[in-house]
């Protein structure tokens, strides 16, 4: 299976970027406008039921997730490369680390979900597997993520590109998975070098609740928190975003 994707840039350096539950290859905002396409080359991939690989059915999985990331690595001839993960991605990242370890140079986290499962209340449960089938509850969610600051034309606009991008048998599917997902075990003591990147204004994914996880977890983890920023800091403040990345991508 030839695995669709977009690459942005020519470096030397290779960088598998896997993106959020909202979103998709596409959906990094101008993000990957500021990118040092001389010195790095990003790979980013659309899931199974997600953008350019919407009528692709699957099990929705993050196993899948990596499965696929590994094979359009392979595809693309690279041995080793670092990883980019936003928020769901930020898991799914933690999974390909899982399962090719001896190839993973850098781990990125950008709000990333941590590896263990994510505790929600009754409340929280119905929100965020229900968003599935109710455009209100997706709203709700970016709206709680970006710390209430955003606006309604870009919220609306996200919402509405989830909708029209990612079939709502593979929403449901991945918001199961990755609410439930235990890879502590299998990830903890890695000695790969982590970075995760929150935004000051992110109400659910903090930096609190990183050194909680992840700092926990990875001997070499840090934590450097975005100002101005929410859970969607390639769209809040993209130059901030891609030179505090390659800053650390570069070390």
């Amino acid at each position: 299976m030839t695995i669709p994707h977009r690459l942005v840039g020519t470096g030397a350096h290779k960088v598998l970027v896997l993106h959020d539950w909202f979103g998709t290859s596409a959906g990094w905002g101008p993000f990957p406008d500021y990118l040092d396409g001389s010195a790095f080359s990003y790979a980013f991939l659309d899931y199974r039921g997600y953008g350019e690989r919407k009528d692709v059915a699957g099990a929705y999985t993050l196993a899948e997730i990596a499965d696929d990331a590994l094979a359009l690595a392979d595809q693309l001839g690279w041995r080793d490369f670092s990883l980019v993960g936003h928020s769901m991605g930020g898991k799914a990242v933690q999974q390909v680390l899982a399962q090719a370890p001896h190839r993973v140079r850098r781990l990125a986290g950008l709000a990333p979900v941590p590896a263990g499962p994510y505790p929600m209340d009754a409340a929280g449960e119905e929100l965020f597997y229900g968003a599935a089938e109710d455009r209100a509850k997706r709203y709700g969610i970016l709206d709680q993520v970006t710390g209430r600051r955003a606006g309604r034309v870009w919220l609306d606009r996200m919402v509405d590109r989830s909708l029209e991008l990612s079939t709502r048998e593979a929403f449901g599917g991945y918001v199961r998975d990755w609410t439930t997902a235990d890879l502590v075990d299998r990830i903890a003591g890695n000695p790969v070098p982590v970075r995760v990147f929150v935004g000051e204004h992110d109400l659910l994914l903090t930096a609190d609740a990183m050194r909680a996880t992840f700092l926990a977890h990875y001997p070499n983890a840090e934590v450097e928190q975005l100002p101005a920023s929410g859970h969607y800091p390639m769209h809040e403040t993209p130059v901030a975003l891609a030179t505090a990345l390659e800053s650390f991508l570069h070390a």
